[in-house]
């Protein structure tokens, strides 16, 4: 008898290979996908590795999807709504979709160790984020692509509460 489901449903995280995001500046991380490489299909998680002093992600919050975090290593604060709280290796944390009472972004601070945490997300699709420090909204539709294609998506992100101060301009 395996010790093992199928191999195909199985990943360690030791070998994961991780891509380059952010900014450069104080955006900065390296996320190891795994829900694809898994066969995942209504969850998505990885492995964000946050370097010292860096974030992920701007302050944001889900109008549609949930996400959790688990710390695997390091550690770094919080900012949830109007709080800001140290995490640590082993905390796990909620964050459900809504207004910006739900916006959140980890920071690591450490000088020296890089903080990990396992990402994990519904994947509702299309999606609404806010990002109140910039007073900017994006709207994302994934597209699953056909067997063997690359998935396909939609991104707009706009500045403000809207495009048209009419709603009915244009149309007929």
């Amino acid at each position: 008898m395996s010790s093992k489901p199928d191999s195909t449903n199985v990943i360690n995280i030791n070998g994961l290979e991780y891509k380059e995001w952010g900014n450069g500046d104080r955006f900065e991380a390296r996320i190891g996908a795994i829900s694809k490489e898994i066969g995942a299909q209504k969850l998505g998680y990885n492995i964000t590795v946050l370097p010292p002093g860096k974030m992920g992600f701007p302050f944001h919050n889900h109008r549609v999807n949930e996400e959790m975090f688990f710390i695997v290593a390091g550690e770094g604060e919080l900012r949830m709504g109007d709080e800001i709280c140290k995490v640590v290796q082993g905390d796990v944390i909620a964050c459900p979709p809504g207004g910006r009472e739900h916006a959140h972004q980890l920071r690591n601070t450490s000088e020296t160790e890089d903080l990990r945490f396992l990402a994990v997300s519904t994947r509702m699709s299309p999606e609404i984020a806010e990002y109140p420090d910039s007073d900017k909204y994006g709207v994302l539709a994934e597209f699953p692509g056909s067997h063997g294609e690359p998935d396909e998506s939609l991104r707009i992100i706009v500045k403000g509460h809207a495009i048209f101060e009419d709603y009915w301009e244009g149309e007929d």
